[in-house]
């Protein structure tokens, strides 16, 4: 961005939907970290100008480099500068790279940069990475790696309210991110409107009451509105314990007094879900 403003140009995005990889191979799609509203609301306060979305299909993957960069950077888009990763390729079969990138844009009229890969630790910072870290439940880790902590967005829907019997009422997120966490009891804080609440999540399948589908409740310490039909985003911030199958449910509230109580503890200490 301030590239753009050096040089009185436009900062603009490039990007794809769907994941190429659910078109050419989906039986190889990784499950993603972000939603494509996701997506657009981190690149929005990167403090990008412009988005473009390409609408990825075989025909589109099949397009030559020379004509991806001619017709779309150049013609359609009008490119001076074009910034990629350090492992990009593009065009059909992945042929392009950027050398040959390099060398169209000697004759095209604009120039290449290339976004090194970024380290933490010794370890190179990919999606690959967190994405497995977030899938062990090792939430509090991905936050160096990603620059925030990992979050799901959703809507609340009414569940089994069996919380609400049990003293300890929770919101059913409904979310449309396909990458979770780990079954298990987590310390998070929830985006209500913009506000931060803190809480605990549950992922998983409520062994103690039966086996069922996979659900995420959340339950907040400090709200006490209605939140059905909210849209809401939930950071987890740490992972308390794995999910259990107690005796009863008198077993399972004493526990959850316990997760509360070690909840607010992890809380304390964090400021923010930034």
């Amino acid at each position: 961005m301030d590239r753009a403003k050096e040089i009185k140009g436009t900062s603009l995005a490039f990007t794809f939907e769907p994941h190429p990889l659910k078109v050419l191979a989906p039986e190889r799609s990784p499950r993603l970290l972000n939603t494509f509203h996701g997506k657009m609301k981190l690149i929005e306060a990167s403090g990008m100008q412009i988005v473009i979305c390409a609408d990825f299909t075989r025909e589109f993957a099949e397009q030559h480099p020379e004509d991806f960069a001619k017709r779309l950077l150049v013609d359609g888009i009008g490119v001076k500068e074009v910034y990629v990763g350090y492992d990009y390729a593009f065009g059909k079969g992945r042929e392009g790279s950027i050398d040959s990138l390099r060398q169209m844009g000697a004759s095209l009229g604009f120039s290449v940069g290339v976004v090194e890969a970024v380290q933490v630790g010794g370890a190179v910072v990919s999606s690959s990475l967190v994405r497995e870290l977030i899938s062990g439940g090792r939430v509090d880790e991905v936050q160096e790696y990603l620059g925030r902590h990992y979050a799901i967005e959703g809507n609340v829907v009414h569940g089994a309210s069996r919380g609400q019997t049990l003293g300890f009422p929770t919101a059913n997120i409904q979310t449309a991110n396909e990458l979770l966490p780990s079954f298990g009891v987590y310390a998070v804080r929830m985006i209500i409107g913009g506000m931060a609440h803190d809480g605990v999540a549950a992922i998983g399948i409520r062994p103690t009451f039966g086996d069922g589908p996979v659900s995420i409740e959340v339950f907040l310490f400090d709200y006490d509105g209605n939140l059905y039909g909210k849209h809401v985003e939930v950071a987890f911030i740490k992972r308390l314990r794995g999910e259990q199958k107690f005796p009863d449910a008198d077993a399972l509230v004493k526990q959850m007094h316990l997760d509360v109580a070690q909840a607010k503890a992890v809380l304390a200490a964090v400021k923010s879900v930034g």
